[in-house]
């Protein structure tokens, strides 16, 4: 057996070990699998207030993990913006979150940490995703992440597609303006 056969094996061990540990969720900091109770509940008030049939599972529970460490509180309220929920039917993602609202203010602060971690990829204050943030999708056909520039040489010279003016009312009450530092 040569040295390089031992270095290879042994690399090859070690490699299958980390790849072992890192399919599973880490205990030691708080990570939330997808299976967990609060992280479906998560999901299902994700979709409504978001208006989407699927979303990443595993973005979610990242999304969940990063709001639930952002206070206290926030477990409670996500099961009681869950049961809000689940009281009743409603037709849209606006009815939802003034139900929620009307029921209890504080809910409020929850949606709007929910839609900011889809929308923005940041939860407590922590960036979650970044490509994948929802943020990017509505603009797909137009603008892409600034992460690379994807259109060739001066792409963005051309005029952009022309989009229609939204005309639609906000769904929940002004919140404080807080002007986030860049």
């Amino acid at each position: 057996m040569s040295r390089r056969d031992v270095l290879l094996s042994g690399m090859g061990a070690a490699l299958a070990g980390s790849a072992a540990e890192a399919g599973e969720p880490d205990a030691q900091n708080g990570a939330l699998a997808a299976t967990d109770p609060l992280v479906q509940q998560f999901m299902v008030l994700s979709q409504r207030l978001t208006d989407r049939d699927a979303l990443d599972a595993r973005i979610g529970a990242a999304l969940c993990m990063g709001i639930v460490q952002s206070g206290a509180e926030r477990k409670t309220q996500l099961q009681a913006l869950h049961t809000v929920l689940t009281k009743e039917q409603y037709a849209s993602a606006s009815d939802f979150a003034r139900a929620a609202e009307k029921q209890d203010a504080a809910l409020k602060d929850v949606i709007h940490e929910i839609m900011t971690g889809w929308y923005r990829g940041v939860a407590n204050g922590k960036v979650v995703v970044y490509r994948s943030a929802l943020m990017f999708d509505l603009t797909k056909d137009a603008v892409f992440p600034k992460t690379y520039a994807a259109g060739g040489p001066f792409y963005w010279t051309s005029k952009p597609p022309e989009v229609a003016k939204p005309n639609g009312l906000p769904a929940l009450s002004p919140s404080k303006f807080v002007v986030e530092p860049t």
